[in-house]
């Protein structure tokens, strides 16, 4: 029969100490090796500009008022309006 090798706690906590390290680190590079290109800022149509510019107007209305509690609603009923709803989600901040 074989002698097992005897090896001490020391060695097993340093070769998992090691693994871990190596671990982290190729983690750490594969994350910044896949990290998303920022997406150029794509051009918005006029109309939707003067729909966010009113947006912020009434916002800053709102806020010498003194009304600035978080809650403002906004409707379009215009026929064959813009759908600008994806413009003033990414000009508020919406993705957070």
């Amino acid at each position: 029969m074989r002698k097992l090798i005897r090896t001490s706690r020391r060695a097993w906590v340093g070769a998992w100490m090691v693994l871990c390290a190596v671990g982290i680190a190729a983690t750490a590079g594969l994350n910044a090796a896949s990290a998303p290109d920022p997406h150029p800022e794509e051009p918005v149509s006029a109309e939707c500009a003067e729909y966010i510019a009113d947006i912020e107007t009434q916002l800053a209305k709102a806020r010498r008022e003194g009304a600035d509690d978080g809650v403002l609603a906004f409707s379009r009923s215009k026929v064959g309006a813009d759908d600008c709803s994806d413009e003033v989600l990414e000009h508020f901040g919406g993705d957070r």
